[in-house]
């Protein structure tokens, strides 16, 4: 069921959104109905469903709900140049990165040319849903900064790239129909250059240019439009520079990009240069964005998830203009829209399409009683949480779109026409409602995911062992680690990880802490990134979206103040086990005034675009 939507029709839009929500159910069932036609005969499929006839009973009975290292072999041989039916009818036309990891390395989930058209429609969805709340949207343009990460070419010749690169490189981005609601000041040149300094110079430097045009701003992720920011505050002198002079710095080598500014800059433009100089020379920059773009209606930024901790430096850089989170969606699949997008921050909620994909839901049993509190989990069921909260599965048994509970925690599984099926997504969300007869999630976080500054997502089984080769640096000097927690840092840009260390001396384990070795502890905090995984290390080394790393560390007994604070907080002491992500103001401020030594990372660790070479040889063998 392959819909289309006119983004210029703005009744078509909401009626047609609204029969999609009011027939949710019936729709579900024919989008797998159609997904079983298409791929009941490629080799997974087959040697679960065999020679039965398929229907979903059949389908949910036979066909296990898994995770990904259970489909990666599938992928492998995609990547290796096997045929796409042994998981689609479709040609698979490319692979797309996903933020979450398996070895090390980025998860891959097949596509086709088909559901780029399923993603073009989501995103023309939206446009009559923007227009129902924001009046004038056609009289302006959109300062949207959008880049293009690193891809891989793999053995079989597919490309393998993040959904989004994949997206704004396809026909269905470039060659778009033009929309008066949908014109951005950045050239696509500039989205599309591969350097992401000059991408993000470029773009900022057209939406200056272009500053009364501009009705809205925004990035994919708080993160990303933060990012933007700070690079405005490095940058701001040598931009006033090119727009007073009518010329681009010649560090802009990119072709496409220079000459795609220099058709906008045109000419000198001294008045606008001084405005800028003026506003950006400011001591504050609160409210810069207000300032510097005074007709902007709202900024356009997903605030939802890990991305919630920037919403008050986001506040204070727009003036408290609107913060809209407009759409879910993942490697794995395009899910939803928010249908209200000016509620409040932590109200959003998205109303997931019946005919992107065929979607389950597995009840998540939420722990808020005393003794599993004192797990980490939280100090006592309130707000000020210690750290993510941790579900825990009855059974692998699954509900349907339609038959969800609100107030009910959820996680998504997905069936899609691409080659996944009743596949976990990760992603754990909470039923607030319902438009017409389709359920509205709040996305609460992902499973397992314990640290997250950008796209990277950090759980605690990879926390640790990273945590574990660092400590092989400290041990042979007489060091022992007897404790460590950790916090995502946000309060700078870009924001880092920072880890506390409770350390001891092996020969005199209840004496005073010495001076601990700089050197040393800085190579521990380099150990620890180098041994992240691979989106981590691209984020700190190509991206430059998060910054060094930092241990702290804490004198004896920190650790026995961060029990006692949980303890007063509900925890069970029989029961309590040390955190090993914290996000409680006073949590940090306890371990904060305990802190004897603060270490940075030097350089940022190895990373280099993944390749697929050396395990496809291993899968010939």
């Amino acid at each position: 069921m392959l819909l289309t939507c006119d983004p210029n029709d703005g009744e078509g839009g909401i009626k047609l959104l609204d029969d999609l929500t009011t027939n949710a159910k019936q729709i579900q069932e024919r989008i797998l109905e159609s997904i079983l036609q298409q791929n009941g005969e490629t080799e997974y499929l087959g040697k679960f469903l065999g020679d039965h006839v398929i229907n979903k009973d059949i389908f949910k009975n036979k066909v296990p709900v898994v995770n990904y290292e259970e489909i990666k072999p599938y992928i492998e041989r995609l990547a290796n140049g096997e045929p796409s039916n042994i998981i689609c009818s479709q040609t698979i036309t490319e692979l797309l990165t996903s933020s979450g990891t398996s070895g090390g390395q980025p998860k891959m989930m097949p596509t086709t040319s088909e559901d780029l058209d399923r993603k073009t429609f989501m995103y023309n969805l939206l446009v009559p849903v923007m227009n129902k709340y924001v009046d004038g949207l056609d009289q302006g343009k959109g300062m949207y900064l959008l880049f293009i990460k690193p891809e891989i070419s793999t053995p079989s010749g597919l490309m393998a790239r993040p959904v989004l690169t994949s997206y704004y490189k396809s026909r269905n981005f470039r060659n778009r129909a033009f929309s008066r609601y949908s014109v951005y000041t950045s050239p696509d040149e500039t989205i599309l250059c591969s350097d992401n300094k000059q991408s993000m110079y470029c773009q900022l430097l057209c939406g200056l240019i272009q500053r009364d045009e501009v009705l809205r701003v925004g990035a994919v992720f708080a993160s990303a439009f933060l990012r933007a920011i700070k690079f405005l505050e490095d940058f701001w002198q040598e931009l006033c520079s090119n727009i007073r002079t009518g010329n681009v710095s010649t560090w802009i080598t990119d072709p496409g990009c220079r000459i795609a500014v220099m058709n906008i800059l045109r000419q000198p433009n001294e008045e606008l240069a001084d405005y800028i100089e003026k506003e950006c020379g400011k001591k504050s920059w609160d409210g810069i964005v207000k300032r510097l773009w005074p007709r902007t209606k709202y900024i356009d930024v997903i605030v939802t998830g890990s991305m919630a901790q920037y919403i008050p430096t986001l506040d204070f850089y727009s003036g408290g203009l609107p913060l809209l989170s407009t759409m879910y969606a993942s490697s794995e699949s395009y899910f939803g829209i928010n249908v209200n997008p000016l509620n409040k921050s932590s109200d959003v909620s998205y109303t997931l399409l019946p005919n992107m994909a065929y979607f389950e839901f597995i009840p998540v049993e939420k722990n808020h009683d005393e003794e599993e509190a004192s797990q980490g989990v939280q100090c006592n069921g309130l707000s000020d949480k210690i750290c993510t909260l941790e579900e825990e599965e009855q059974v692998m048994e699954t509900v349907d779109l339609a038959d969800v509970k609100v107030g009910h925690y959820y996680e998504i599984v997905v069936t899609t026409f691409t080659g996944l099926y009743r596949y976990r997504v990760g992603d754990i969300l909470m039923v607030t409602g319902f438009y017409n007869n389709a359920p509205q999630f709040r996305f609460v976080h992902r499973r397992n995911v314990v640290l997250s500054i950008d796209t990277d997502k950090t759980n605690e089984e990879d926390l640790l062992k990273a945590v574990t080769q660092a400590k092989l640096v400290i041990e042979p000097l007489g060091f022992l680690l007897t404790e460590y927690t950790s916090y995502a840092d946000t309060s700078s840009i870009p924001g880092h990880y920072v880890l506390y260390w409770e350390l001891k001396i092996k020969e005199n384990i209840n004496g005073e802490l010495p001076d601990v070795d700089k050197k040393m502890m800085e190579e521990c905090c380099s150990t620890v990134e180098e041994s992240l995984d691979s989106v981590y290390r691209r984020c700190r080394n190509k991206d430059k979206s998060i910054g060094p790393l930092e241990i702290r560390v804490v004198r004896s007994g920190a650790f026995d103040a961060l029990m006692d604070f949980c303890v007063t907080q509900g925890s069970s002491v029989n029961q309590y086990k040390t955190p090993r992500c914290i996000k409680s103001d006073v949590a940090i401020k306890i371990l904060d005034s305990m802190v004897i030594g603060k270490f940075f990372s030097r350089k940022p660790p190895f990373w280099q675009p993944y390749t697929m070479e050396s395990k496809c040889i291993a899968l010939d063998q």
